[in-house]
Protein backbone atom coordinates (compact mmCIF):
# COMPACT_ATOMS: atom_id res chain seq x y z
CA UNK A 1 0.00 0.00 0.00
CA UNK A 2 2.81 2.08 0.88
CA UNK A 3 4.73 1.58 -2.37
CA UNK A 4 1.06 1.95 -4.21
CA UNK A 5 1.17 5.40 -2.77
CA UNK A 6 4.75 6.33 -2.94
CA UNK A 7 3.85 5.51 -7.18
CA UNK A 8 0.87 7.94 -7.44
CA UNK A 9 2.68 10.66 -5.11
CA UNK A 10 5.77 10.75 -7.99
CA UNK A 11 3.25 10.96 -10.64
CA UNK A 12 1.73 13.83 -9.59
CA UNK A 13 5.01 15.12 -8.79
CA UNK A 14 6.29 14.39 -12.54
CA UNK A 15 2.98 15.78 -14.03
CA UNK A 16 3.31 19.11 -12.22
CA UNK A 17 6.99 19.30 -13.12
CA UNK A 18 6.37 18.62 -16.80
CA UNK A 19 3.41 21.55 -16.75
CA UNK A 20 6.18 24.02 -15.17
CA UNK A 21 8.72 23.40 -17.61
CA UNK A 22 6.45 23.90 -20.25
CA UNK A 23 4.91 27.02 -19.24
CA UNK A 24 8.56 28.24 -18.71
CA UNK A 25 9.37 27.67 -22.22
CA UNK A 26 6.38 29.16 -23.45
CA UNK A 27 7.20 32.43 -21.22
CA UNK A 28 10.82 32.52 -22.45
CA UNK A 29 9.13 32.80 -25.72
CA UNK A 30 6.83 35.71 -24.80
CA UNK A 31 9.96 37.26 -23.36
CA UNK A 32 11.99 37.01 -25.92
CA UNK A 33 8.97 39.48 -27.51
CA UNK A 34 9.05 41.68 -24.84
CA UNK A 35 6.82 40.56 -22.41
CA UNK A 36 7.12 42.61 -19.05
CA UNK A 37 4.77 41.68 -16.17
CA UNK A 38 3.72 38.44 -14.33
CA UNK A 39 2.48 34.90 -14.49
CA UNK A 40 0.54 33.10 -12.20
CA UNK A 41 -1.02 29.62 -12.17
CA UNK A 42 -3.15 28.07 -9.59
CA UNK A 43 -4.65 24.95 -8.90
CA UNK A 44 -7.80 24.64 -6.14
CA UNK A 45 -5.98 28.12 -4.82
CA UNK A 46 -2.83 26.91 -4.31
CA UNK A 47 0.46 28.24 -6.44
CA UNK A 48 1.82 26.19 -8.80
CA UNK A 49 3.39 28.51 -11.03
CA UNK A 50 4.31 32.52 -10.18
CA UNK A 51 7.27 34.38 -12.35
CA UNK A 52 8.02 38.15 -12.38
CA UNK A 53 9.67 38.99 -15.52
CA UNK A 54 10.66 42.48 -17.15
CA UNK A 55 10.89 46.43 -16.43
CA UNK A 56 8.15 47.40 -14.07
CA UNK A 57 9.33 51.09 -14.20
CA UNK A 58 12.20 52.05 -17.06
CA UNK A 59 12.33 55.27 -15.89
CA UNK A 60 14.33 54.38 -13.01
CA UNK A 61 15.18 50.66 -14.37
CA UNK A 62 12.68 48.84 -11.41
CA UNK A 63 12.38 45.56 -12.48
CA UNK A 64 8.89 43.36 -11.88
CA UNK A 65 9.04 41.43 -8.06
CA UNK A 66 6.28 40.32 -5.68
CA UNK A 67 6.37 43.74 -3.89
CA UNK A 68 5.09 44.95 -7.31
CA UNK A 69 1.75 46.71 -8.06
CA UNK A 70 -0.14 46.31 -10.82
CA UNK A 71 -2.95 48.56 -12.72
CA UNK A 72 -6.13 46.43 -13.18
CA UNK A 73 -8.39 48.47 -15.62
CA UNK A 74 -11.20 46.44 -16.52
CA UNK A 75 -10.89 43.86 -14.24
CA UNK A 76 -12.43 46.51 -11.61
CA UNK A 77 -15.69 45.96 -13.27
CA UNK A 78 -15.72 42.52 -11.47
CA UNK A 79 -15.28 43.90 -8.12
CA UNK A 80 -18.35 45.93 -8.53
CA UNK A 81 -20.48 43.64 -9.67
CA UNK A 82 -19.02 41.24 -6.59
CA UNK A 83 -20.45 44.14 -4.20
CA UNK A 84 -23.27 44.61 -6.64
CA UNK A 85 -24.38 40.72 -5.55
CA UNK A 86 -23.90 41.20 -2.02
CA UNK A 87 -26.53 43.88 -2.28
CA UNK A 88 -28.73 41.94 -4.47
CA UNK A 89 -28.27 38.60 -1.95
CA UNK A 90 -29.07 40.99 0.95
CA UNK A 91 -32.45 42.12 -0.59
CA UNK A 92 -31.29 45.71 -0.85
CA UNK A 93 -31.30 45.65 -4.72
CA UNK A 94 -33.33 43.47 -7.19
CA UNK A 95 -31.66 43.34 -10.47
CA UNK A 96 -34.72 44.19 -12.61
CA UNK A 97 -35.47 47.26 -10.65
CA UNK A 98 -34.32 49.96 -12.40
CA UNK A 99 -31.61 52.77 -11.97
CA UNK A 100 -34.05 55.50 -10.64
CA UNK A 101 -35.21 52.91 -7.49
CA UNK A 102 -31.49 53.77 -6.67
CA UNK A 103 -30.68 56.88 -7.63
CA UNK A 104 -33.42 58.89 -8.13
CA UNK A 105 -31.52 62.04 -9.19
CA UNK A 106 -30.25 60.64 -12.35
CA UNK A 107 -31.26 62.40 -15.38
CA UNK A 108 -30.44 60.33 -18.07
CA UNK A 109 -33.44 58.56 -20.25
CA UNK A 110 -32.21 55.65 -19.04
CA UNK A 111 -33.53 56.20 -15.44
CA UNK A 112 -36.99 54.22 -15.18
CA UNK A 113 -35.79 52.40 -18.62
CA UNK A 114 -32.61 50.74 -17.43
CA UNK A 115 -32.51 47.88 -14.96
CA UNK A 116 -29.71 46.69 -12.80
CA UNK A 117 -29.19 43.56 -14.89
CA UNK A 118 -28.70 45.58 -17.92
CA UNK A 119 -26.02 47.76 -16.54
CA UNK A 120 -24.09 44.47 -15.49
CA UNK A 121 -24.58 43.09 -19.29
CA UNK A 122 -23.45 45.95 -20.91
CA UNK A 123 -26.99 46.04 -22.51
CA UNK A 124 -28.71 49.53 -21.45
CA UNK A 125 -28.94 50.92 -24.70
CA UNK A 126 -27.61 54.33 -23.88
CA UNK A 127 -25.55 56.37 -25.96
CA UNK A 128 -21.82 56.53 -24.24
CA UNK A 129 -20.92 60.54 -24.87
CA UNK A 130 -17.42 59.56 -22.93
CA UNK A 131 -16.38 56.91 -25.68
CA UNK A 132 -17.61 59.02 -28.92
CA UNK A 133 -13.75 59.50 -30.61
CA UNK A 134 -10.44 60.56 -29.61
CA UNK A 135 -11.21 63.95 -28.52
CA UNK A 136 -14.03 62.75 -26.20
CA UNK A 137 -11.99 60.15 -25.03
CA UNK A 138 -9.32 62.35 -23.76
CA UNK A 139 -11.89 64.96 -22.97
CA UNK A 140 -13.60 62.44 -19.71
CA UNK A 141 -10.66 61.06 -18.97
CA UNK A 142 -7.19 62.86 -19.52
CA UNK A 143 -8.85 66.62 -18.95
CA UNK A 144 -9.20 66.57 -15.84
CA UNK A 145 -10.44 64.46 -12.42
CA UNK A 146 -13.77 65.10 -12.67
CA UNK A 147 -16.45 64.77 -9.21
CA UNK A 148 -18.70 61.71 -10.14
CA UNK A 149 -21.67 63.13 -10.36
CA UNK A 150 -20.79 66.02 -12.89
CA UNK A 151 -18.81 63.22 -14.91
CA UNK A 152 -22.45 61.10 -15.02
CA UNK A 153 -24.15 64.59 -15.78
CA UNK A 154 -21.51 65.20 -18.42
CA UNK A 155 -20.95 61.80 -20.36
CA UNK A 156 -23.31 59.37 -18.42
CA UNK A 157 -26.65 60.85 -19.06
CA UNK A 158 -27.76 60.95 -22.43
CA UNK A 159 -30.69 59.25 -24.64
CA UNK A 160 -31.06 55.84 -25.38
CA UNK A 161 -30.24 54.61 -29.05
CA UNK A 162 -31.05 50.87 -27.91
CA UNK A 163 -33.90 48.82 -26.48
CA UNK A 164 -32.69 47.93 -22.66
CA UNK A 165 -31.36 44.40 -22.63
CA UNK A 166 -31.13 43.71 -26.61
CA UNK A 167 -27.78 44.73 -27.38
CA UNK A 168 -24.39 44.01 -26.26
CA UNK A 169 -22.07 47.43 -26.22
CA UNK A 170 -18.98 47.33 -23.88
CA UNK A 171 -18.41 50.33 -22.17
CA UNK A 172 -17.23 51.72 -18.70
CA UNK A 173 -20.52 54.07 -18.30
CA UNK A 174 -22.90 50.82 -16.84
CA UNK A 175 -20.57 50.49 -14.24
CA UNK A 176 -19.76 53.80 -13.30
CA UNK A 177 -23.35 53.71 -12.65
CA UNK A 178 -23.06 50.57 -10.69
CA UNK A 179 -20.78 52.27 -8.55
CA UNK A 180 -22.81 55.47 -7.64
CA UNK A 181 -25.66 53.36 -6.71
CA UNK A 182 -23.85 51.09 -4.55
CA UNK A 183 -22.47 54.35 -2.94
CA UNK A 184 -26.39 55.26 -2.72
CA UNK A 185 -27.54 51.76 -1.19
CA UNK A 186 -24.80 51.32 1.13
CA UNK A 187 -24.38 55.24 2.12
CA UNK A 188 -20.53 54.91 2.15
CA UNK A 189 -18.24 55.51 -0.65
CA UNK A 190 -17.59 53.09 -3.41
CA UNK A 191 -13.73 52.66 -1.72
CA UNK A 192 -15.07 52.36 1.57
CA UNK A 193 -17.16 49.37 1.06
CA UNK A 194 -15.01 47.91 -1.46
CA UNK A 195 -12.76 47.56 1.11
CA UNK A 196 -14.95 46.59 4.23
CA UNK A 197 -16.73 43.72 1.80
CA UNK A 198 -13.82 42.53 0.05
CA UNK A 199 -10.73 43.82 0.91
CA UNK A 200 -9.88 43.37 4.39
CA UNK A 201 -12.33 40.50 4.91
CA UNK A 202 -9.28 38.80 1.65
CA UNK A 203 -6.47 40.19 3.53
CA UNK A 204 -6.02 41.71 0.17
CA UNK A 205 -3.80 44.11 1.41
CA UNK A 206 -2.15 45.02 -1.64
CA UNK A 207 -5.16 45.82 -3.41
CA UNK A 208 -6.75 49.59 -3.44
CA UNK A 209 -8.86 52.12 -5.38
CA UNK A 210 -6.37 54.23 -7.03
CA UNK A 211 -6.97 58.19 -7.28
CA UNK A 212 -4.69 60.25 -9.40
CA UNK A 213 -3.09 62.35 -6.59
CA UNK A 214 -1.75 58.86 -4.40
CA UNK A 215 1.28 57.66 -4.05
CA UNK A 216 1.79 53.71 -4.38
CA UNK A 217 4.81 52.30 -3.37
CA UNK A 218 6.19 49.98 -6.19
CA UNK A 219 3.13 50.32 -8.68
CA UNK A 220 3.85 49.83 -12.16
CA UNK A 221 4.31 51.92 -14.91
CA UNK A 222 2.62 51.67 -18.71
CA UNK A 223 4.34 51.62 -21.84
CA UNK A 224 2.56 52.06 -25.67
CA UNK A 225 4.87 50.38 -28.25
CA UNK A 226 5.35 51.99 -31.66
CA UNK A 227 3.94 50.62 -35.22
CA UNK A 228 4.23 47.48 -33.25
CA UNK A 229 7.13 47.25 -32.04
CA UNK A 230 8.84 44.84 -29.34
CA UNK A 231 11.34 47.76 -28.51
CA UNK A 232 10.31 51.20 -29.30
CA UNK A 233 8.73 51.86 -26.27
CA UNK A 234 6.85 55.38 -24.88
CA UNK A 235 5.09 56.90 -21.19
CA UNK A 236 1.57 56.23 -22.83
CA UNK A 237 -0.51 59.30 -22.86
CA UNK A 238 -1.64 61.03 -20.04
CA UNK A 239 -5.06 60.00 -18.00
CA UNK A 240 -6.76 60.60 -14.97
CA UNK A 241 -7.62 57.48 -12.73
CA UNK A 242 -10.22 58.52 -10.61
CA UNK A 243 -12.89 59.06 -13.74
CA UNK A 244 -12.37 55.58 -14.15
CA UNK A 245 -13.64 54.58 -10.61
CA UNK A 246 -15.47 51.72 -10.21
CA UNK A 247 -15.28 50.61 -13.90
CA UNK A 248 -11.32 50.61 -14.15
CA UNK A 249 -9.75 52.62 -11.18
CA UNK A 250 -8.44 49.13 -9.10
CA UNK A 251 -4.57 47.78 -8.81
CA UNK A 252 -3.65 44.84 -7.27
CA UNK A 253 -1.28 41.65 -7.11
CA UNK A 254 -1.71 38.67 -8.71
CA UNK A 255 -1.64 36.71 -5.53
CA UNK A 256 -4.01 39.27 -4.09
CA UNK A 257 -6.44 38.61 -6.89
CA UNK A 258 -6.20 34.56 -6.71
CA UNK A 259 -7.57 35.41 -3.08
CA UNK A 260 -10.48 36.92 -4.70
CA UNK A 261 -10.92 34.72 -7.43
CA UNK A 262 -11.23 31.97 -4.63
CA UNK A 263 -13.76 34.08 -2.36
CA UNK A 264 -15.87 34.20 -5.92
CA UNK A 265 -15.35 30.22 -6.52
CA UNK A 266 -15.58 29.40 -3.45
CA UNK A 267 -18.45 31.56 -2.04
CA UNK A 268 -16.66 33.06 0.47
CA UNK A 269 -18.15 36.81 -0.04
CA UNK A 270 -21.65 35.22 -1.33
CA UNK A 271 -23.61 32.17 -0.92
CA UNK A 272 -23.82 29.57 -3.87
CA UNK A 273 -26.99 30.49 -5.51
CA UNK A 274 -25.71 34.80 -5.87
CA UNK A 275 -21.96 33.22 -6.96
CA UNK A 276 -24.14 31.04 -9.51
CA UNK A 277 -26.03 33.95 -10.63
CA UNK A 278 -23.36 36.03 -10.97
CA UNK A 279 -21.65 33.51 -13.28
CA UNK A 280 -24.86 32.91 -15.50
CA UNK A 281 -23.89 33.56 -19.07
CA UNK A 282 -26.16 35.19 -21.62
CA UNK A 283 -25.26 33.43 -25.38
CA UNK A 284 -27.66 35.63 -26.88
CA UNK A 285 -25.32 38.52 -26.11
CA UNK A 286 -21.90 37.41 -26.33
CA UNK A 287 -21.42 34.90 -23.45
CA UNK A 288 -21.64 38.01 -21.17
CA UNK A 289 -22.05 37.27 -17.26
CA UNK A 290 -21.80 39.97 -14.70
CA UNK A 291 -18.70 40.92 -14.44
CA UNK A 292 -17.11 38.08 -16.07
CA UNK A 293 -17.50 36.39 -19.93
CA UNK A 294 -18.51 32.52 -19.58
CA UNK A 295 -18.98 29.95 -22.14
CA UNK A 296 -17.70 26.37 -22.67
CA UNK A 297 -13.85 26.06 -24.76
CA UNK A 298 -11.86 23.60 -25.76
CA UNK A 299 -8.44 22.87 -25.38
CA UNK A 300 -6.84 20.63 -28.31
CA UNK A 301 -8.68 16.97 -26.62
CA UNK A 302 -9.76 18.86 -23.25
CA UNK A 303 -13.19 20.66 -22.65
CA UNK A 304 -13.88 22.81 -19.95
CA UNK A 305 -15.91 26.02 -18.72
CA UNK A 306 -14.04 29.07 -19.27
CA UNK A 307 -14.61 32.32 -17.65
CA UNK A 308 -12.59 35.38 -18.31
CA UNK A 309 -11.91 38.77 -17.43
CA UNK A 310 -9.72 41.12 -19.35
CA UNK A 311 -8.62 44.90 -18.50
CA UNK A 312 -6.08 47.20 -20.40
CA UNK A 313 -5.26 50.81 -20.74
CA UNK A 314 -2.34 52.88 -21.22
CA UNK A 315 -0.36 50.20 -22.23
CA UNK A 316 -1.48 47.95 -19.18
CA UNK A 317 -2.92 44.77 -19.37
CA UNK A 318 -4.45 41.99 -16.86
CA UNK A 319 -6.07 39.04 -17.88
CA UNK A 320 -7.90 36.49 -15.14
CA UNK A 321 -9.25 32.93 -16.23
CA UNK A 322 -10.87 30.45 -14.38
CA UNK A 323 -11.77 27.27 -15.63
CA UNK A 324 -14.51 26.41 -13.21
CA UNK A 325 -14.67 22.49 -13.87
CA UNK A 326 -10.80 22.20 -13.59
CA UNK A 327 -10.44 24.45 -10.46
CA UNK A 328 -7.39 26.01 -12.38
CA UNK A 329 -6.53 30.06 -12.47
CA UNK A 330 -4.28 31.97 -14.80
CA UNK A 331 -3.39 35.50 -13.93
CA UNK A 332 -1.34 37.07 -16.38
CA UNK A 333 -0.09 41.16 -15.68
CA UNK A 334 1.78 43.36 -18.25
CA UNK A 335 2.66 46.81 -18.94
CA UNK A 336 3.78 47.21 -22.21
CA UNK A 337 1.78 46.60 -25.36
CA UNK A 338 4.61 44.39 -27.13
CA UNK A 339 2.65 41.19 -26.53
CA UNK A 340 -1.04 40.24 -26.91
CA UNK A 341 -2.12 38.67 -23.98
CA UNK A 342 -5.52 37.41 -25.09
CA UNK A 343 -3.05 35.41 -27.21
CA UNK A 344 -0.45 35.00 -25.03
CA UNK A 345 -3.02 33.58 -21.88
CA UNK A 346 -4.50 30.46 -24.72
CA UNK A 347 -0.92 29.47 -25.45
CA UNK A 348 -0.06 29.47 -21.93
CA UNK A 349 -3.24 27.43 -20.78
CA UNK A 350 -2.95 25.20 -23.75
CA UNK A 351 0.82 24.36 -22.46
CA UNK A 352 -0.04 23.75 -19.06
CA UNK A 353 -2.84 21.06 -20.12
CA UNK A 354 -0.10 19.85 -22.55
CA UNK A 355 -2.26 20.62 -25.57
Amino acid sequence: MKIIGFVALLLIVNTAFAQVKRVDKLLDSCIKKNFNGAVLIAKNGKIEYLKYTGIANRHYNIKYSSQTIFHLFSVTKTFTAALIMQLVEQKRVSLDSTISAYYPAYKGEAAKKVTIRNLLTYTSGMYHKDLDGRQMLLEAYSSDVWPLDTFINRYLSEKLIDTPGTKFNYNNGDYILLGKIIENVSGKSYEQILKEKILIPLKMNHTGLLHHADIIKNIDEGYANEDGSTTALYTATNFYIDNYYSAGGIYSTPTDLLKFDQAIFNHKIFEKETADLMLTSYPKLGDVAFGFWVYPKKFGKVNTIFVERQGTGYGHHSNWIHLIDKGLTFILLSNTDTVDLNKMRMRVIAAYLGQ
